[in-house]
């Protein structure tokens, strides 16, 4: 069994600097690289590391970019016969900022990405009789996730959506087709409409979220697993499901980029629902994933292997 990511491949610009300019502010940076990034793309390379035969579907530009970050998707083990080189329009590209403490203010140039339509959906239609999972992100056209979701849906495909970038207008038909949803804090607060920045708020949250995600799942051929978790940030994360909620702690460590931390979170999450292990050992294994990423910078880059998670989780959690 696989997984299939279907989501954006971008060129990360990567610009450090001591805090994050204000409005108007010109900021004199220290440093400056660029890597492959894209969440679709950064969710595949981190689960491809961790071993699980991963397929990427998407789009990139026959200009700016676009071999090498095939090749860079091929280099971590990902399958690309599925990404598509469009002729017609650059590559994706995010402009990011980093600040001392790791934070980061992200911008997202589409490109190819904002192409992506059924096409690219009759694509992936033709993996899903082996995938195990399809994981879904907001930087493709939302017509194009809709069609995937309902795709994998009808095939009995667990859908995992990071409702990434956040926004306030995702159709409530997309959160019924979903069986995994993955908000950070502020994504969340787009989501309900009000401020997500702790455990009490997020249990709040987690009440509507869960209500629109529940709608409909008679629908479901595997319709048992219904499950919101919020990422917290250094706070940890926060898992409802319609039967339980937990809060688990994040992991300490010292953080130098939080790019790409919840992609990570995802591919880790995925990776031991892959592996048969439990919801609250998949929250677990997420955690740690999007820990790790966090102690190095950029994104692909930061992605751990499945040497380094093994051996992270084996000092942090005694029955990982």
């Amino acid at each position: 069994m696989s997984i299939i990511v279907f989501g954006s491949i971008n060129k990360d610009l990567v610009a450090t600097a001591p805090r994050l300019p204000l409005a108007g502010e010109t900021l004199l940076g220290r440093d400056f690289f660029s890597v492959s990034g894209g969440k679709g793309a950064n969710q595949a390379v981190a689960i491809a590391r961790l071993g699980i035969p991963t397929h990427m579907v998407g789009r990139v530009g026959a200009q700016s970019f676009g071999n090498e970050l095939i090749a860079n998707l091929q280099a971590a083990g990902v399958e690309t016969e599925n990404v598509f080189v469009d002729e017609t329009v650059n590559s994706g590209v995010a402009i990011i900022t980093v600040d001392d403490a790791g934070e980061n203010q992200i911008i997202v140039i589409p490109g190819a990405n904002g192409r992506v339509d059924l096409d690219d959906v009759e694509r992936l239609s033709r993996l899903l009789p082996t995938a195990q999972a399809l994981l879904l992100q907001l930087e493709i056209p939302i017509p194009a996730v809709l069609a995937a979701a309902k795709a994998a849906r009808d095939r009995g495909v667990t859908v995992i959506l990071d409702p990434a970038p956040a926004r306030s207008d995702i159709p409530e038909e997309l959160l019924s087709l979903v069986n995994i949803m993955t908000p950070n804090e502020v994504e969340a607060g787009q989501l309900v409409g009000f401020t997500v920045d702790g455990e009490e708020s997020a249990h709040r949250a987690a009440d509507l979220l869960l209500q629109k995600m529940t709608r409909g799942t008679n629908k479901f051929n595997n319709v048992n697993l219904k499950c919101l978790l919020i990422k917290l940030g250094e706070r940890g994360v926060y898992c409802a499901t319609p039967d339980q909620r937990f809060f688990l702690p994040a992991f300490p460590v010292s953080a130098v980029d939080t790019t790409a931390a919840g992609d990570a979170f995802n591919a880790g999450f995925a990776t031991a629902l892959a592996e048969g292990k439990s919801l609250k050992k998949a929250v677990v294994w997420g955690a740690a994933a999007g820990a790790l990423a966090t102690t190095k910078p950029g994104a692909q880059p930061s992605l751990p292997d499945r040497f380094i998670f093994d051996k992270f989780l084996q000092e942090q959690v005694s029955d990982y």
